[in-house]
């Protein structure tokens, strides 16, 4: 069983996000967790991939007018 840090998620949920605590006690972990940003999409970009992006993609301001 997997538990839940509370006290994290309630400064999450009603100072990050702005929800009232019945609105906060009102959702599931679910959707509390979907409206945190850590279930589903893409995961974040590594710092190797950023480095590949910046070689294939330099800014040459130059180039640019």
């Amino acid at each position: 069983m997997v538990g839940f840090d509370w006290g994290a998620l309630m400064k999450a949920g009603i100072r990050g996000l702005g929800l009232r605590p019945a609105e906060f006690w009102a959702l599931t972990p679910a959707e509390l967790m979907l409206m945190l940003g850590a279930v589903g999409g893409p995961a974040p970009m590594s710092r190797a991939r950023l480095e590949e992006l910046a070689r294939a993609f330099p800014d040459n301001k130059k180039d640019q007018g």
